[in-house]
């Protein structure tokens, strides 16, 4: 059969949320240029990761995330069977993504993250918004995972140590970081006309103005939490990334969190939760699968 005449396969729900799962990874990984991050100008504050690091990783996660949604609509309700479930694809993913990335953590927050917000879209694909599926995956995450590893990752003892709210925390608050600041902030800049690329920065920005980013207590301490923090509502404050000031501001900023070796890799993260929730938010057609 010639290629040309070969049509388009139509994608089941849990392969469409598993691909908006994967396209708000990559789309986190190339927006530049962002504060001390891997992105398409380097490396940022990392020597061990790059942007086709990033990338593959990000494909590695694509059957993980559509198993969680396959096991949501299979089990049909916020239940222990449900938070367990997930709790295994995941950790099944994130072996598939060191090996993918021969031992490095790239996207160990994100997969925490975006698995728990696929497997709520996936739960009620009639109730997609913001508020709806970020108050299912908060309900989830408060269910406790009796076959979880107990060690501490590095962000959960940093949290423990500075007194800090952990990604499992943040999870189980509703993700207010995302619903209070990165989205609101998203749709203002894009109001505002600024642009797409420049929306997306001023969304992390404004995650990264509050947020206790436990990568960056790990790598820099309090100091690079108050240069991060300060430094992001200077951005903001000088008109936001789409400004002539705010884009001298960035690059202040890019350069002290580099200086300090201290990556938002916490607030990537939740910009990447951010992008899935306003491209599963704005699908007119999502039950249908029209995008």
């Amino acid at each position: 059969m010639h290629a040309f005449n070969l049509q388009p396969k139509t994608l089941n729900l849990a392969e469409r949320l598993a691909d908006m799962a994967v396209d708000a990874l990559i789309d986190e990984a190339d927006l530049s240029p962002k504060p001390a991050l891997v992105d398409r100008r380097g490396n940022g504050a990392h020597t061990d990761l790059h942007l086709g690091l990033m990338h593959a990783s990000a494909l590695s996660l694509w059957p993980a995330f559509k198993e969680m949604a396959d096991v949501a609509i299979n089990i049909g309700e916020i239940s222990l069977p449900l938070r367990e479930a997930v709790g295994r694809i995941g950790r099944e993913g994130e072996l598939a993504m060191l090996d993918t990335t021969a031992g490095v953590n790239t996207h160990r927050g994100a997969i925490w993250a975006l698995g728990l917000l696929v497997t709520a879209a996936a739960l009620e694909p009639e109730s997609t918004s913001a508020a709806a599926m970020t108050l299912r995956a908060a309900r989830l995450a408060l269910l406790d995972d009796r076959y979880a590893p107990r060690p501490l990752s590095h962000g959960a003892q940093v949290a423990q140590r500075f007194g800090a709210r952990g990604a499992r925390e943040e999870a189980q608050l509703g993700f207010p970081a995302v619903t209070q600041r990165a989205l609101p902030q998203l749709k203002r800049s894009r109001a505002d006309g600024h642009g797409e690329q420049n929306a997306r920065l001023d969304a992390l920005l404004a995650i990264m103005t509050q947020l206790v980013d436990t990568c960056v207590l790990y790598r820099a301490g309090e100091e690079g939490l108050d240069t991060m923090q300060l430094g992001a509502q200077a951005v903001l404050d000088a008109g936001g990334s789409a400004s002539l000031a705010g884009r001298r501001r960035l690059h202040e900023l890019d350069q002290q969190l580099i200086a300090l070796n201290a990556s938002p890799g916490g607030a990537a993260d939740l910009l990447a939760a951010c992008l899935f929730i306003d491209r599963v938010e704005s699908g007119e057609s999502f039950i249908q699968g029209a995008f």
